[in-house]
């Protein structure tokens, strides 16, 4: 039996996956077009991006004990909602321990808004407000603290290119 196996870490590769299953399945045609209307609403973000004159730093948390940054399609669909991510240097790491950062870190880069999604238990508010030293993060200070659901963000497929842009767009950009 043959077994394929995709370990998609990048917007780019989250649709060539979409692209080798629909060509797998015979459907190449609609995976195609699926893919070319994930594009177009990437790049209507982009515009609504471009139009804007902020571009607040943020930083995504994956986890927060080892505390975790985002992954690289998170890390790009935070850039493409007009975003800065504080780590996106550290989002390219293939092993979720090359994306550990500390809260003296996160206190330095001194984000203007926090999301956070912690895969597989609910997100604490109330503990993230209570971090040391965190009090000071322009983040914390204004309140700017979104979860996103992780169902839209951290599956590296089709919600995260729809629902997962659309909720980073509103909690980056809420107006």
């Amino acid at each position: 039996m043959q077994v394929l196996i995709f370990n998609q870490r990048s917007i780019q590769e989250i649709l060539e996956v979409i692209g080798n299953i629909g060509s797998l399945v015979g459907a190449h045609q609609s995976a195609n077009t699926l893919i070319q209307g994930y594009i177009k609403g990437i790049e209507e973000t982009q515009d609504r991006a471009a139009k804007r004159n902020h571009s607040p730093k943020v930083y995504f948390e994956e986890w927060d004990e080892p505390m975790i940054s985002g992954i690289e399609w998170v890390s790009e669909l935070i850039e493409i909602a007009g975003g800065q991510d504080i780590f996106s240097d550290m989002s390219k790491g293939k092993l979720a321990r090359e994306r550990f950062v500390t809260s003296e870190q996160v206190i330095a880069a001194n984000p203007d808004v926090m999301l956070a999604s912690w895969c597989g238990k609910a997100f604490k508010r109330e503990e993230v407000v209570a971090r040391d030293g965190w009090q000071a993060i322009s983040a914390i200070k204004s309140g700017r603290i979104h979860e996103i659901a992780a169902a839209e963000i951290l599956q590296p497929g089709p919600a995260c290119l729809t629902a997962g842009l659309r909720a980073l767009e509103q909690a980056i950009h809420p107006n």
